[in-house]
């Protein structure tokens, strides 16, 4: 977890307009397996999170590869996530001791919070998981990692998330040739003249090229 001050130093050193997209911590996704953990979602959000305001896009759920499709499981998580800030504080006010003295329980507006889950297991690819999703309005992220993990191409809310780790192979030292920049470009495209939003990041090599691809 980070500090209050250090959300609010990223906070106050990027511009207006700026959009953090927020990976939640391992202990929840990868240690507890979604498993029991209204307590640490709680502390999670009270860790100064909810300081960046309008700055806070779409959090990130990363499960591990190993974890399997379990509905009640899921469910039962994501039915604990909140979707406004008024909801996250509330649940924040809900922290447990550890977090006394280092919490940040304020918001300046109710504003809406938005959730996405990149899943890695295969059993994740049915019709039930993309149901859960779209009841809880929770997006499915779109994973690009050379046939890796599961692509779950599918609008379950009211915005799209895609993270391109790779077009061909997996972290490797290059690039997305410009060829497969424009696919990705009328894609977002088409997301974007459905109404949705689109959060897209790229994570296709060892943190030189990726920006540049971005840019592009």
């Amino acid at each position: 977890l980070q500090k209050p001050a250090s959300w609010q130093n990223w906070s106050d050193s990027t511009p207006d307009g700026f959009v953090f997209s927020v990976k939640a911590p391992k202990f929840i996704t990868h240690i507890r397996r979604l498993d029991d953990v209204r307590e640490p979602l709680a502390n999670f959000f009270a860790s100064g999170l909810l300081s960046l305001g309008p700055k806070l896009g779409a959090v990130l759920w990363q499960l591990p590869p190993s974890l399997e499709f379990e509905p009640y499981l899921v469910e039962r998580f994501l039915e604990l996530l909140p979707h406004s800030s008024t909801e996250a504080l509330a649940l924040a006010q809900q922290r447990g001791a550890r977090m006394t003295g280092r919490e940040y329980l304020q918001i300046d507006a109710d504003r809406p919070v938005r959730h996405a889950v990149e899943v890695r297991h295969p059993s994740f690819e049915s019709d039930a998981f993309v149901e859960l999703l779209a009841n809880y309005r929770v997006a499915a992220v779109y994973g690009d990692s050379a046939g890796r993990w599961p692509v779950m191409d599918v609008s379950t809310t009211d915005f799209r998330y895609a993270r391109l780790h790779a077009d061909t192979a997996l972290y490797p030292d290059g690039w997305y040739e410009p060829a497969d920049l424009d696919r990705w470009a009328i894609t977002v495209g088409g997301w974007l003249d459905s109404g949705r939003d689109a959060y897209v990041y790229f994570d296709n090599d060892s943190k030189t090229r990726a920006p540049i691809d971005a840019l592009s």
